[in-house]
């Protein structure tokens, strides 16, 4: 197949008329068991009524079950690769002859294998410096500091102002409110306007708060709206950080001090950076892959995998159990924009397949084990009952495929040639 080719083909096929015969029989007597017809008992209507008023279920009947059957032999006895379901057109059938149609179909595109070896690739070892580790650290430190309540006096940046908020307008329904608020006054989590109506202001003090907030708003009632608040000031805090000594290291966990816990704070880092580093310099070894390989795939590949990640993102926005199919989706759309990456992707899995083939990488047993066996604690439902739904719903393939790709994508990233970025 070059790759101006594509993967589309069209064949006639005839179905004999001995099978047609013999389909036409059968449907005509399983529908003369069922008819219940005036002036005749159930199942006994002659054949020749049925015959007669029948003929276009008794058509449709054999139609549906020949012409499927036909194209699959026809396929098999050409050992063709078939992606996806036949279009079928120009069915010819009359009484007695054989059926003649038509169908265009796809093929598994058919490539060779280019050069997937030592394939050049941006990797650097991670580092991580003591300024990230005290970055870090200081997280650490964070979930650890307790806010103790302070005097009354004008409120400052750096001030954890406790307020009480009602929306007076701009919300449809109920009003948001809340009896306590903690506001970080100038915080980088502050809306800024909160922050301007409180810096000065003393508890006791009550003002009103325009607040326009983002699209992407995490609070649907608020998210992309103008809303005014009634703000009461109800207290102040000030935020009280730990020393950073052995006690602090202590108080995290399993360690005697904070050598130790900066030690095991850098093994993170340079873990994290690590998984990073590979992951992008495996995506950069994919894309080579694909541009090297030229060849066309099925649209109706292309079309699963759009179909499966638009799916995927939209149960993912709109939380289990919705339909679907109820949704209002323009696919054309849909299709048009994630037509190329959706047709990259495709042409990926091919081409890590083929190398997982020739270099005989394969799932265990015991690799798919372990991935069922941590869904089912993180599901909290037995091992056994997880896997039998897995087997039912695919799953179990889907979690074998992963491995075997994560396995390829490991290989061919200790294959790569590794070049420190410029």
């Amino acid at each position: 197949m070059s790759p101006t080719d594509t993967c589309k083909r069209n064949v006639e096929i005839t179905s004999p008329a001995a099978e047609v015969a013999e389909a036409s029989k059968k449907a005509a007597t399983d529908i003369q068991s069922k008819a219940k017809m005036p002036g005749f008992r159930p199942g006994k209507v002659p054949m020749s009524v049925i015959l007669k008023r029948f003929a276009q279920d008794i058509r449709q009947t054999v139609v549906e079950e020949l012409v499927p059957k036909a194209f699959r032999r026809h396929a098999d006895a050409h050992d063709w690769k078939v992606a996806g379901n036949p279009s079928v057109t120009d069915v010819h059938f009359h009484d007695g002859e054989e059926i003649h149609f038509k169908a265009e179909y796809e093929v598994a595109p058919e490539f060779e294998l280019g050069e997937y070896r030592g394939i050049e690739a941006v990797y650097e070892e991670p580092k991580a410096a003591e300024e990230d580790i005290d970055a870090r650290v200081n997280q650490l430190r964070d979930t650890k500091a307790e806010f103790v309540n302070i005097d009354p006096r004008p409120i400052a940046d750096g001030d954890f102002a406790v307020v009480g908020l009602k929306s007076i307008q701009g919300v449809e329904g109920d009003p948001v409110e809340s009896n306590e608020t903690v506001l970080e006054v100038g915080g980088a989590d502050s809306m800024p306007a909160f922050s301007e109506a409180l810096r000065g202001a003393s508890p006791g003090a009550e003002m009103d708060v325009e607040i326009t907030y983002p699209e992407e708003y995490g609070h649907e009632k608020l998210a992309g709206r103008t809303v005014k608040f009634h703000v009461e000031v109800k207290g102040l805090r000030r935020k009280e950080l730990p020393e950073l000594n052995d006690e602090f290291a202590k108080d995290l966990g399993d360690f005697q001090s904070m050598e130790e816990l900066r030690a095991e704070v850098r093994r993170s880092i340079l873990r994290e950076r690590e998984i990073e580093a590979q992951n992008k310099a495996k995506t950069a070894i994919v894309d080579k892959l694909i541009d090297s390989h030229a060849f066309a795939v099925p649209e109706a590949w292309v079309d699963a995998q759009i179909e499966s990640t638009v799916s995927a993102r939209l149960r993912e926005l709109a939380g289990p159990g919705v339909d679907l199919a109820k949704l209002k989706i323009d696919w054309n759309k849909v299709k048009e924009m994630h037509q190329e990456r959706a047709v990259r992707e495709v042409k990926a899995s091919l081409i890590l397949g083929k190398i997982a083939e020739r270099e005989a990488i394969e799932t265990m047993m015991d690799e798919v084990d372990r991935e069922v066996t941590r869904a089912a604690k993180q599901l909290r439902e037995p091992v056994a009952a997880v896997r039998m739904k897995f087997e039912k719903d695919g799953t179990m393939h889907t979690i074998a495929s992963r491995i075997r790709t994560d396995k390829v994508l490991g290989f061919l990233f200790e294959q790569a040639r590794k070049t420190a970025a410029e």
